[in-house]
């Protein structure tokens, strides 16, 4: 009798259930988010996934490339046929994958270095630079940097005659040079931006990056968020202006990607 009353002492103890733990962890709101099938979870699960791509692409491309944000959306078609609205283009800062025979010590190779020792890029000879004067009202401009100038520098004689028209060099507004720095231009455009008023000879510290390879039409979804959140003032200018420069707009807040016209 004694030992059926211990086996029935035995019989009659609670145990512990094998999977309480896994139960109590699967209340847990980190849990909840991650084994979520759908609802409000789900949905904030896939945002999170999104955004820490985006951030973990945008390191990536930062590293790589030494500027933020590292690629622009093209505005406009100054620099057709080698670049067209809605492009994105990659751009690094100067000094990254630069020639040693750049001008000095800016990163730069303008069209005469590049003539000279065979250097092209997006179809030419010479750097294409994304550039913001100061005097400049709206996103900055992507043209390719021509040749270089000194302060005080008659900068006529060595201008090729078919980007300017004037007769000497007092009749360009930015000759002789107020300051040294880069003639520059638009492919498809017929002067110069220092012929057209466009901006005065860019100062290296103006320049923010150098155009490294460019991806159709993704930069259209920036364009079109650009726009109806902060029109710009480029954007609002006739098409048909052969000199309207490629811009960049200005939303680089967070993101990757940002605009820049071609005049």
């Amino acid at each position: 009798m004694n030992d059926d009353q211990g086996e029935t002492g035995v019989d009659d103890a609670p145990r512990p259930e094998p999977d309480a733990s896994n139960r109590e962890s699967s209340k847990t709101p980190l849990h909840r988010l991650l084994h979520a099938q759908d609802g409000v979870l789900l949905f904030v699960r896939e945002v999170l996934v999104s955004v820490s791509a985006v951030v973990a692409l945008g390191l990536l491309l930062f590293a790589i490339s030494g500027v933020w944000p590292p690629m622009v959306a093209v505005e406009s078609g100054s620099m057709e046929p080698e670049m067209y609205r809605g492009d994105l283009v990659f751009i690094t800062a100067p000094d990254r994958f630069t020639p040693g025979y750049a001008f000095e010590d800016t990163g730069i190779v303008t069209v005469d270095i590049g003539t000279e020792e065979g250097y092209t890029s997006f179809g030419g000879a010479g750097s294409v630079v994304v550039f913001d004067p100061p005097s400049r009202i709206g996103s900055p401009i992507i043209h390719r940097a021509h040749f270089h100038v000194e302060k005080g520098e008659n900068w006529y004689d060595k201008a090729n005659p078919d980007y300017i028209n004037a007769e000497n060099c007092e009749e360009l507004r930015y000759c002789p040079a107020p300051h040294a720095g880069f003639i520059t231009k638009g492919d498809a455009n017929a002067r110069y931006d220092q012929a057209s008023n466009i901006a005065e000879p860019v100062r290296p510290e103006w320049i923010e990056g150098v155009a490294r390879l460019r991806v159709p039409y993704l930069g259209y979804v920036r364009l079109e968020l650009a726009g109806m959140l902060y029109p710009s003032p480029v954007a609002a200018e006739s098409l048909a202006d052969e000199n309207r420069p490629a811009s960049a707009d200005p939303l680089g807040f967070g993101s990757t990607t940002r605009t820049v016209g071609v005049a």
